[in-house]
């Protein structure tokens, strides 16, 4: 897995950002943000992808490590569940109760 997860972002970062700092370690294929889907704003996490295994395993090193004034949590990204994500869960998206 060349996906790494990054944790207690700022707001206020960019995916611009996020690929300057992590492009220390090796080569960045990919930075995702996660928004709000209603209000367009960052929830303060998101996904780096390596080209390389082994850049992806150095760049755990900034775990812990002060980013504008926030200490990150970056650790290998867990696959994506089959079935996961999306709104209503098993209730076909209605919400409310059942």
């Amino acid at each position: 897995m060349k996906k790494l997860y990054v944790g207690n972002l700022p707001y206020s970062v960019t995916e611009e950002g996020i690929e300057s700092l992590f492009s220390q370690y090796g080569e960045v294929e990919s930075v995702i943000l996660i928004k709000d889907r209603d209000t367009g704003r960052a929830k303060g996490f998101g996904f780096v992808e390596f080209v390389s295994q082994a850049d992806a395993e150095k760049a755990i090193e900034l775990d812990g490590r002060d980013f504008e004034g926030r200490n990150l949590k970056v650790n290998m990204a867990k696959p994506k569940e089959a079935g996961a994500g999306g709104r209503g869960g098993d209730r076909g998206g209605r919400g409310g109760r059942w």
